[in-house]
């Protein structure tokens, strides 16, 4: 059952208040870590709740499902800023530069081609984080660390993409502290300011490490809804 719109308020505010408190506590400014707002499987009415309280930045998973639900919600908050933080298949790459302001998710050569192909076509440049899988797990989107250099390279230096800075997803059965330290090492190294870590269960970890976005779902909206986009 969706959540009210109270509650929704109410878990907003008390997200953005634990993400103030953790930045405070590692000496960071609280403005300097943004709250995505991950509304995935969740339907219209309930990011409204979201969007009446004024928050503007939110994540979505999947190109199909956000289509069905953002151009009408852009178009009545024309101010909001939408990040693709599920994996994108190249085929979607079109309709994602179309959509998305932030693809955090970008993890392979042909991806990072298909996307500067059609910036180019729309003249339309959402930025870029490289999706980074730092522990190398196989069923897990993300280049592996030991090709993330290559894959910046290419995608900042070759292919001009404005790529601003890198996410990743910690395995569920590690600590994720080490994760993030490992995240901001390679960002450190290729002089990149942005990291996109941190979920409902450890984005105030995050957030000494230097995350500057963390992607909080479940603590705002509850339980995933049943949300279906038309095929």
């Amino acid at each position: 059952m969706p959540l009210s719109s109270e509650q929704v308020a109410e878990n907003l505010a008390l997200v953005q208040e634990s993400i103030c408190s953790a930045a405070q506590k590692a000496g960071r400014r609280p403005e300097a870590v943004r709250l995505v707002a991950v509304s995935k499987t969740h339907p219209p009415e309930t990011i409204e709740a979201a969007l009446h309280t004024g928050h503007r930045l939110f994540g979505e998973n999947r190109v199909q499902e956000a289509q069905a639900k953002w151009p009408a919600l852009k178009a009545d908050y024309p101010d909001t800023r939408l990040h693709l933080i599920g994996p994108l298949q190249s085929n979607k790459a079109r309709a994602a530069v179309d959509l998305f302001d932030v693809i955090e998710t970008v993890d392979r050569p042909k991806l990072a081609r298909a996307l500067a192909r059609h910036m180019d076509e729309a003249d339309r440049r959402p930025d870029i984080f490289i999706q980074i899988n730092t522990g190398d797990e196989p069923q897990k989107a993300g280049v592996s660390p030991a090709e993330a250099d290559a894959l910046i390279a290419l995608a900042r230096d070759d292919l001009r993409l404005p790529v601003t800075g890198l996410m990743c997803i910690p395995p569920q059965d590690e600590e994720p502290s080490l994760h993030f330290a490992f995240l901001r090492e390679i960002a450190g190294r290729h002089g990149l300011t942005e990291l996109s870590m941190g979920m409902s269960a450890d984005y105030e970890v995050a957030i000494p490490f230097g995350a500057t976005f963390v992607r909080v779902g479940t603590a705002i909206f509850g339980t995933r809804q049943s949300f279906q986009a038309a095929e």
